[in-house]
């Protein structure tokens, strides 16, 4: 009897304690939150939570427009002011605003055609068309995703751990749209959806686009849920003056505020504590300064303690998320229908198979996979968990309109001199999956590269590629061992080159990482120089006949200044008939191999470490196709290679070893520095015996360099020097190389 004397007496003691605690909840004042837009400077509404949190004040209900949307659906999904301020310090700011995709999520063909063009727009009916927004906003779709898993089951906002809605404009009537339900990532990237930096989200049917220009601080509404007290955080512009509007986010920020502007003299009245960041001196697009911008937030939240103390509620804390499921059971994929891509295509570069457990990393690289395609203009995706944990794939896409596209680049490099770079790419141009793409290099030195592939994925795919290079330099290597700079007295010659390549290959993907492949190739070679006329002025006129063989492996994450990754291409090619204008040709073969590793230490200090080598094998009998050294900020050439330290073309032979170490220093956001040194045995048949290659390098250089990545490719300069001849060489190359 006393045991459930004592037993009745607790439960009677814990009713009593949570009606108290239900009667003080209920008498206790709900608190409403409201987020306004701002992009980047929104960053400041993650200072403010941060104060929030350590009041212990308890928020009702969230509302949020563009950047307040997204930061207020991270919070009301269960974060801290402190974890988003982790989050949003790490993030990748380039990203955030620009339709990025990393490179391994390319094929080789999708990184070549990513890295020598500097513009690309859409071409139809013969018309120059310009993209519908800066980015498709993947990233920020991603990484939304990955965020809120543990809620994505969730589909009525008011269910979250904090009730949650933001606004979104309806592009074809102006109308404003409340997002309170559906796929919680979709709805904040809606809200988000910049006008000419985002593609328009579609959701219901609706095509939406910034809430901000219909509503930026939606408190009305919020006040509409039943808060009895609103925190405001507005981080909007007032009007600037014209020496203000420097750029076209300024420009766009002041038209998207001339009605907002207006508006809010009503909406602060409805704001009980209206808190005011000051954001002055920084744009929607600053998001690479967030460890700036939010403190912006904690100093404005400061102004307002006392007012903000009174709302604190005793013995109350937030839990931060402490579930990030990484990984999740793919039960089934759903496809929306497609005109001109089948399921099977899509779940082929997907590379997931449903019916397996797959980690998040795994599933965003295959939604990189697809957007690497350039296929669909925009990718959306969602999750439906059933009962027993699995889950269903909802994949949305929207297939490209245009399927031609007209492309341009810039370069310029000591050996090509400069080259306007124009491009027309056409896909499906005679089936599925086929990509016609044609260059023409207008400049000093004429130049086209004519390429058609069909890409199957991992089945074998197939390609044809025509290519033709030429240039004039003079150079110290007359690919006669010297003779006919001996016969002429002279150190250079003067030299017009020509190479027209023609190819068909096959290639397929191997254990998922190596591209390899085969083929045959026609070539016709043409060498002459004005310098010895007297003699023989045509030196090299011969086509050729080859098949060669190929495999590459490419993790660099990115191919100018990377930061990390693994390198290798190696390839063996058998000449086995040629026209022999010298009357010197027997059948022969060249292998060679090239292969690097970059790794990053401290934070911008990267290690580069490269080995290459190559080797004939049958008769020495044209030394045209020989190894040659020198020079640096050219596309290779047949066996050309670039060496520090020495000039184009300059030393030679028909088997070489090279190494290079290089340290490259981001001293400054895409600004780099980098010392480099190389060395090298180079000369006829090295492998044949060991100290031919295992000697002490005959040839060394080093170079100490300034490089900036901008929109049309690197900017670099490079002084070289070698200790052995005491030369000094400084080369510019700008731009992507082609």
């Amino acid at each position: 009897m006393k045991k459930i004397f004592l037993f009745l007496s607790l439960l009677f003691c814990f009713q009593l304690s949570l009606s108290q605690e239900r009667s003080n909840d209920v008498l206790r004042p709900k608190i409403g939150l409201v987020l306004s837009g701002g992009g980047a400077k929104g960053l400041a509404h993650i200072g403010v939570l941060k104060v929030i949190d350590s009041l212990g004040i308890k928020i009702d209900y969230i509302g949020g427009t563009s950047m307040g949307a997204i930061v207020g659906g991270l919070y009301a999904s269960g974060y801290t002011g402190k974890q988003l301020d982790s989050i949003f310090s790490t993030v990748d700011a380039d990203a955030l605003i620009q339709d990025f995709t990393p490179r391994d999520s390319k094929n080789f063909y999708q990184k070549r055609n990513d890295e020598i063009y500097a513009l690309t727009l859409p071409f139809d009916n013969f018309k120059i068309g310009f993209p519908s927004a800066l980015s498709k906003g993947l990233y920020n779709y991603n990484m939304l995703s990955r965020l809120t898993m543990h809620v994505s089951d969730v589909k009525d906002f008011d269910e979250l751990p904090i009730p949650f809605f933001c606004i979104a404009t309806n592009i074809e009537n102006g109308e404003e749209v409340v997002l309170d339900k559906g796929i919680l990532p979709q709805a904040m990237i809606a809200s988000g959806a910049v006008p000419s930096l985002y593609n328009p989200m579609e959701i219901d049917g609706k095509i939406l686009i910034d809430g901000g220009v219909i509503n930026n601080y939606p408190v009305e509404l919020v006040r509409g849920k039943g808060a009895d007290i609103i925190i405001g955080v507005d981080v909007q512009d007032g009007f600037k003056n014209r020496e203000n509007l420097k750029g076209a986010t300024e420009l766009l920020s002041q038209v998207a505020n001339f009605a907002m502007i207006e508006k809010m003299k009503e909406k602060r009245k409805l704001t009980d504590i209206y808190i005011k960041p000051n954001i002055k001196g920084y744009n929607m697009v600053s998001f690479e300064k967030g460890e700036e911008i939010i403190p912006k937030g904690v100093e404005a939240a400061d102004k307002h303690l006392l007012e903000l103390s009174a709302l604190s509620v005793p013995d109350y804390s937030r839990e931060p998320v402490n579930k990030f499921p990484d990984s999740l059971y793919v039960k089934e994929i759903k496809v929306n229908p497609l005109k001109n891509y089948t399921r099977s295509y899509v779940i082929g570069k997907l590379r997931i198979k449903p019916g397996n457990v797959i980690s998040l990393k795994k599933f965003e690289k295959g939604i990189n996979n697809l957007n690497a395609t350039q296929n669909f203009s925009s990718i959306a995706y969602s999750f439906q968990k059933d009962e027993a944990g699995s889950n269903t794939v909802f994949l949305d896409m929207k297939e490209k309109e245009s399927n031609m596209f007209f492309k341009l680049g810039l370069h310029y490099d000591d050996l090509f001199k400069s080259g306007l770079l124009l491009n027309l790419t056409k896909k499906k141009l005679f089936r599925q999956n086929d990509v016609f793409s044609f260059d023409v290099v207008l400049g000093d030195n004429f130049r086209y590269n004519l390429n058609y592939y069909i890409d199957n994925g991992f089945y074998w795919s197939f390609g044809f590629n025509s290519r033709l290079v030429s240039f004039n330099k003079n150079i110290r290597n007359d690919f006669k061992k010297g003779l006919s700079l001996t016969n002429l007295g002279v150190s250079s010659i003067n030299v017009d080159f020509l190479d027209l390549s023609n190819q068909i290959y096959l290639q397929t993907i191997f254990a998922q990482k190596f591209s390899i492949g085969a083929g045959f190739e026609h070539k016709y070679l043409k060498l002459n120089s004005g310098t010895i006329q007297n003699t023989t002025p045509v030196f090299e006129r011969s086509n050729y006949l080859s098949t060669y063989g190929y495999m590459k492996f490419d993790s660099f994450d990115k191919k100018y200044f990377p930061s990390k990754g693994v390198y290798f291409s190696g390839e063996i090619k058998s000449f086995l008939y040629s026209t022999d204008y010298t009357n010197e040709f027997n059948k022969f073969s060249i292998a060679k191999a090239d292969m690097g590793i970059v790794h990053t230490f401290f934070k911008r200090l990267a290690l580069k470490l490269q080995t290459e080598g190559g080797f004939a094998v049958g008769e020495n009998s044209v030394n045209f196709f020989d190894f040659a050294l020198g020079g640096y900020g050219y596309t290779q050439v047949n066996n050309f290679r670039p060496f520090y330290g020495y000039d184009f073309v300059s030393i030679a032979g028909n088997s070489y070893v090279k190494g290079l170490i290089e340290l490259d220093w981001e001293f400054y956001k895409k600004n780099h520095f980098n010392i480099s040194g190389n060395f090298s045995n180079i000369d006829d048949d090295i492998f044949d015996t060991a100290e031919g290659w295992l000697s002490k390098p005959t040839y060394t250089g080093y170079a100490l360099g300034y490089g900036l990545e901008t929109i049309i490719g690197p900017i670099e300069v490079k002084y070289s020097w070698s200790p052995e001849t005491h030369n000094q060489y400084t080369w510019v190359a700008l731009g992507f190389w082609f």
